[in-house]
């Protein structure tokens, strides 16, 4: 593996989750490979999960990790040709050159402006560090996908299927902020990739990108799309039709214990409350959202292994 920048890198996606759960079972197995090697992170987004996870997966390889909180403190500038006598500072093309000889792997995580579809489509962060680095990139989560979530995901769809072919399904859920659809994007391609009854519900506006759900089936009646389900995951995004609006705040789309019924309740965090799930559910035995977050480190760890092994 050369860089991690989507679900397809993995190579066979079967394969990968089963050796990523043997690495689970094995965490601190490889505690020399990433001596003297060091993971670069940089957050132009705040995280949690993906920050935590990603660096306990370099420390258990035997990496150093250093992080970098951007925000907009660090203005890049991204368009070749620009006069810069504005307020970016420095061009991608040296800071992913510099960067490159401080670490041996860069991760990065930059979210979308849900106000230009073009640029965030064109992936402008993601794509030039990855066109000027001269060290394997990795995706932290983009304008337009979250490959690292997606993997814990498969991976956690494995660990507690207990049918060989479950019924799953990605439930929206009403949010008060518009969200990119990024872990929504990865997900759905992810699911693409497994042996799954595999089905969307949303309101109507809420469609995602066409070729990303091509082939998959869509329902706007949310509680005949849950009904005999093994898993539900349920996640709030923006529409993309009518690009990062909020068309529906629709509390009917809460996940509830009655519509989970005895299926299993899948969410990437954070959430909210009562919101886009009730208490019942999230302290509930069917939910498996800490499992999953759980998982982050070891499908982070896979990655940054075999990033290892191609370089070492």
């Amino acid at each position: 593996m050369k860089s991690y920048i989507n679900i397809h890198d993995l190579g066979t996606i079967p394969e990968a989750i089963e050796k990523a759960i043997a690495l689970k079972e094995k965490p601190h197995a490889h505690p020399s490979l990433g001596k003297h090697k060091t993971l670069v992170m940089l957050f132009f987004n705040a995280s949690l999960r993906t920050r935590l996870s990603t660096e306990k997966a370099a420390r258990n390889l035997g990496m150093d990790a250093m992080v970098l909180n951007l925000s907009d403190a660090w203005n890049l500038e991204y368009e070749d040709g620009s006069i810069m006598n504005l307020n970016t500072a420095e061009h991608v093309k040296e800071a992913a050159k510099v960067i490159s000889q401080y670490a041996d792997i860069i991760a990065i995580r930059a979210f979308p402006s849900l106000s230009d579809k073009q640029k965030d489509e064109a992936e402008q962060v993601l794509t030039n560090f990855a066109k000027y680095a001269t060290v394997p990139v990795v995706n932290l989560e983009s304008a337009t996908a979250h490959p690292l979530q997606a993997f814990a995901d498969a991976i956690t769809v494995e660990e507690f299927k207990i049918r060989k072919r479950p019924k799953v399904v990605l439930s929206w859920a009403p949010h008060p902020k518009a969200l990119p659809q990024s872990v929504a994007n990865s997900f759905v391609r992810m699911m693409k990739e497994l042996d799954i009854e595999f089905s969307i519900t949303h309101p109507e506006g809420y469609e995602l990108h066409p070729k990303i759900t091509e082939g998959i089936p869509v329902h706007y009646d949310q509680e005949e799309a849950l009904e005999n389900a093994d898993f539900v995951y349920t996640k709030n995004w923006s529409s993309y039709s009518d690009y990062g609006q909020i068309l529906s705040t629709d509390s009917n789309w809460m996940i509830t214990q009655n519509k989970l019924g005895k299926a299993k309740f899948m969410h990437c965090l954070p959430v909210r409350r009562n919101v886009v799930v009730e208490d019942a559910v999230l302290d509930g035995e069917n939910s498996i959202v800490i499992e999953q977050a759980n998982n982050r480190t070891y499908a982070a760890q896979f990655v940054l292994k075999n990033i290892l092994e191609t370089i070492s």
